[in-house]
């Protein structure tokens, strides 16, 4: 991975387990933690393709592992997060725009149960049976629930700032007039808008409204002479 890529992936990972910690695991929501990330190993998984997801995935995992109030096997999310991160790599859009929200709001449920059932898998293995006690059903639906609710607000922004750090700074300036925010898909899908592309919307209609005006009056002007 390029230095870029490394220096953002560990700051927005330790900000998120930051938050995580501190402020999202003392919500006491009912089932599931709202797991940030996750969300922030996916939104880079979609920019940087299935190896870096995976390599973000398992630095994200080991450091959620070694934090504390860690209570499980060293290496136990590391493996689960690599595997989400794989995965989530390669649904990757080619021209790395998103079209519409609906591919990465299947991705975030996907990797929220496959999450959940690979954690509770891998602690069964190693003879942790928490999941069992707790429901394992309910923590699929509510971990389902609360990452799809908290996407919307993380994921195309850990994208955006991924692929502006991704970029060459000159070769961004010169071909921002055709390239559009990675976040444009999902902030814009369903509404029928388009972010980008209209600048020179308004003043093409005021224009046509000027040339329509010196017309009628030129027309005015004949008809009194």
């Amino acid at each position: 991975m390029r230095v870029n890529r490394i220096l953002l992936s560990s700051a927005l990972i330790v900000v998120a387990l930051v938050l995580q910690v501190s402020v999202l695991a003392r919500l006491h929501l009912p089932g599931a933690v709202p797991d940030l990330v996750l969300l922030t190993v996916l939104g880079l998984a979609l920019v940087y393709g299935h190896v870096g997801g995976a390599l973000v995935g398992f630095a994200a995992g080991l450091l959620a592992d070694l934090a504390p109030p860690a209570d499980h096997a060293a290496g136990r999310y590391a493996l689960v997060l690599c595997v989400i991160g794989y995965l989530a790599g390669l649904a990757k859009p080619e021209n790395g725009r998103l079209k519409s929200a609906t591919g990465p709001m299947v991705v975030v449920v996907a990797a929220a149960i496959g999450t959940t059932l690979l954690y509770a898998g891998v602690g069964a293995l190693v003879g942790d049976t928490a999941a069992r006690h707790v429901g394992l059903p309910s923590l699929l639906f509510t971990a389902a629930l609360y990452d799809l609710l908290l996407a919307p607000f993380v994921v195309p922004g850990i994208m955006a700032l991924a692929r502006r750090a991704d970029n060459d700074p000159l070769a961004e300036a010169g071909s921002a007039a055709k390239s559009a925010d990675i976040s444009s898909g999902w902030l814009s899908s369903g509404t029928g808008l388009r972010i980008g592309g209209q600048r020179g919307g308004l003043g093409s209609l005021k224009t046509k409204a000027r040339t329509r005006t010196a017309r009628v009056g030129r027309i005015k002007g004949v008809k009194r002479l």
